[in-house]
């Protein structure tokens, strides 16, 4: 009876292993950053609801086999109030043997609210990679989704959904 309970137990364990090595293998990308710079220029009207944000930051992937590869980036929005429109966003993907290269499609924002104070930025859109070569070739061309949500102060999360399997590392 023992070695039943145990075997049960046993397989148990290794489905749940064998499940996290599925998951590692998904088509999502998650990513912490850093914000390094910003520069707010009010656009002059709206009583100061209107404005321009350009951001600087970098990224590192959060967890998994790639956990050396990062993102180097520069955003552009405007912003109305607590909701925002990307205008432009650039990103340089690096990995072990592998560059690309990230222009956003669209994106919007929405600033995050916790004990009355702005807590950071909730973001979604679209980007497409114009190059991409070695370990991400994969990317090349492709259109991935991706999410933001803050992490902290001057940090975010950042998720890339629709990541191509050939770019997963192995």
């Amino acid at each position: 009876m023992k070695k039943a309970i145990l075997t049960v137990v046993l397989c148990s364990v290794f489905g749940l292993l064998g499940l996290n090595v599925v998951a590692l293998a998904d088509s999502t990308r998650r990513y912490d950053c850093t914000i390094d710079g910003t520069d707010r220029e009010p656009v002059g009207d709206r009583n100061g609801q209107h404005i321009i944000v350009s951001l600087q930051y970098t990224c590192r992937v959060a967890d998994g086999p790639l956990k050396d590869a990062g993102i180097t980036a520069i955003s552009v929005s405007e912003w109305d109030g607590e909701k925002g429109t990307y205008l432009a966003s650039l990103d340089v993907h690096r990995a072990l043997e592998g560059f690309a290269v990230g222009q956003l499609l669209e994106g919007i924002g929405s600033s995050v609210m916790e004990n009355n104070r702005t807590d950071g930025i909730a973001a979604s859109g679209k980007t497409v990679f114009k190059f991409a070569s070695g370990s991400l070739a994969a990317l090349s061309g492709k259109t991935i989704r991706f999410t933001t949500k803050p992490a902290g102060a001057r940090r975010f999360e950042i998720e890339f959904t629709d990541w191509p399997e050939a770019a997963q590392p192995k």
